[in-house]
C-alpha cells in the first residue's frame, strides 16, 4: 500500500539530499508509513537550476511549493526545511496560502532562525561564504569527513552566491518574523543544543512569532541533527506530524 502521507525534508546552503541521509534510512526504517522526499535544490547536488528559475528566496519558494504539490498528488504533506531551507521552506508555504492550495499539514524549521538583521556579522559570513565558493574545493578537501560527501563541491555558483546573498540582506532578514506571524499552518521548532552555526536563541527568537508553535530542542547535538541524532530527530518528526494529520489541513 503507498503511504498516505508526504514529508518533504529541504537541504541548507552550499548543501545537497545527501545530508539527510542517515535520517533518510532510520525513518524509512522506523515509520514507512510515511514518505520521505528529500530533493536536491535546483543548482546544488545533481540538480541544475533552470535558466528562469532566480537564485533568491521568493523563487524557490515558488520552485518549492510547485513539485510539493506534484510530489504529493493529493496525499497531505509537510515541508521540513534545514538552516537556510528553513528560509525556502517559509516561501514556499506563503505561495501555497496565497494560491490556495490545500494539503500543507504544517511546516517544520530544523536549525533555522533569526529574524535579526545585524550589518557587520552578516556582512563577515556574505565575504566568509564568497571566499569558499572562490577556493572550492581545494579549501573543502582538507575538512574532515564527511563534509564533501554533502554537496558543497557540486553546487552552482551562481545560486550559492545567489542565495547566500539574497537571504542576508536587510530586506530577507526582516521578512522572516512577518512570513512566520503569517504561516497558514502549525509550526515545529527544532534547534540542537550545542549548535554554534544557529545557536538555540535565534530559533526560540524567530519561533516566537507564530501562535501555533512548538519548540524542540535535542540535546548534545550541534547543526546536523540528520546526521549527529537521526533517531532522536526521526521519532521527534513522527509524532508531531502524526498529531498534525488529525487536524484537517487549512492551507
Amino acid at each position: 500500500m503507498p503511504a498516505s502521507q508526504l514529508l518533504i525534508a529541504v537541504h541548507g546552503w552550499l548543501l545537497s539530499k545527501q545530508v539527510w541521509s542517515p535520517f533518510s534510512a532510520c525513518w524509512k526504517e522506523r515509520h514507512p508509513e510515511i514518505d520521505l522526499w528529500c530533493p536536491d535544490l535546483p543548482g546544488f547536488g545533481d540538480a541544475e537550476r533552470p535558466s528562469g528559475l532566480l537564485p533568491n528566496l521568493s523563487a524557490y519558494g515558488r520552485w518549492l511549493a510547485e513539485e510539493a504539490v506534484q510530489r504529493a498528488n493529493g496525499r497531505p504533506f509537510v515541508l521540513l526545511g534545514h538552516s537556510l531551507g528553513g528560509s525556502v521552506v517559509l516561501h514556499a508555504e506563503a505561495t501555497l496560502r496565497q494560491q490556495q492550495q490545500t494539503g500543507l499539514l504544517g511546516v517544520v524549521l530544523l536549525a533555522a532562525g533569526g529574524g535579526i538583521y545585524q550589518p557587520r556579522p552578516f556582512r563577515r559570513l556574505r565575504s566568509f561564504g564568497k571566499l569558499i565558493l572562490e577556493l572550492r574545493p581545494d579549501v573543502l578537501a582538507q575538512l574532515p569527513a564527511p563534509i564533501g560527501e554533502l554537496g558543497p563541491f557540486k553546487a552552482e555558483r551562481r545560486a550559492a552566491r545567489g542565495l547566500l546573498v539574497n537571504s542576508t540582506s536587510r530586506g530577507a532578514v526582516r521578512d522572516l518574523p512577518g512570513l512566520v506571524s503569517d504561516l497558514g499552518v502549525d509550526s515545529l521548532w527544532i534547534s540542537g543544543e550545542n549548535d554554534q552555526v544557529m545557536e538555540p536563541g535565534y530559533v526560540r527568537h524567530l519561533a516566537a512569532y507564530s501562535p501555533g508553535h512548538d519548540y524542540r530542542q535535542i540535546s548534545g547535538c550541534g547543526h546536523l541533527p540528520m546526521r549527529e541524532k537521526p533517531e532522536v530527530l526521526s521519532d521527534l518528526l513522527s509524532s508531531w506530524v502524526e498529531a498534525q494529520s488529525l487536524a484537517k489541513p487549512r492551507s
